[in-house]
């Protein structure tokens, strides 16, 4: 990825920076929801009010447990330091719920500038989040990068026209091809991206 220019580095959530055990069988399960569907398009398409307004207190009381139980996934605390030290425009795009997301980042103690959730903009796979944020730095599309660990994400970039980097620790799913950069340890992504250079301490050399 030589000719990779990176200015901007938007990361995905849960899994991403914070680990997160929410059972989405579970949950899908609980609110009648098939389980190769997709959770949030199947909540919207409930046909009352009434019945939208309990699916999604019952996703956001998964989401409030998982949060209390978050914690930063190895690497990330050096990463996220060293793209500060070096200028690198930094923000979260999540499916997440809001409250639940930003308790993940008190707990976890992990500060950046900019978050949208899904209540912010259209969820992932959707761009928009991801086009809100560019745009906020003034920055083109090509040249942000979107990290994340699951498909959505990699959809996501690919559709908002940003670099799509796969995180995965633990072994490569079925779609990690279509991905532009894979990562396995999260401690590797300025290498990956080509910020190492800009080191001043030589840390990710």
């Amino acid at each position: 990825m030589a000719d990779l220019t990176v200015k901007g580095v938007i990361f995905d959530l849960d899994g991403t920076l914070v680990t997160s055990s929410l059972d989405f069988a579970l949950i899908k399960a609980q609110v009648g929801c098939d389980r190769d569907a997709d959770l949030l398009d199947f909540v919207e398409s409930l046909p009352s009010p009434y019945m939208r307004e309990e699916a999604m207190a019952l996703i956001h009381q998964h989401e409030m447990q998982d949060a209390q139980h978050a914690e930063l996934i190895p690497g990330v605390v050096d990463t996220v330091s060293f793209f500060k030290s070096i200028g690198i425009p930094m923000a979260i795009v999540t499916r997440n719920y809001s409250k639940a997301a930003q308790l993940k980042l008190e707990r976890c103690g992990l500060e950046l500038d900019y978050m949208l959730t899904r209540e912010d903009a259209l969820p992932k796979p959707d761009p928009q989040a991801l086009h809100m944020v560019a745009d906020s730095w003034s920055l083109p599309y090509q040249h942000c990068v979107y990290v994340g660990d699951y498909k959505y994400d990699i959809e996501a970039a690919q559709r908002a026209s940003m670099h799509a980097c796969l995180f995965a620790p633990v072994g490569l799913p079925d779609y990690a091809q279509q991905a532009d950069i894979i990562i396995e340890r999260f401690v590797d992504l300025p290498v990956a991206l080509g910020l190492h250079h800009r080191s001043r301490t030589g840390q990710f050399a």
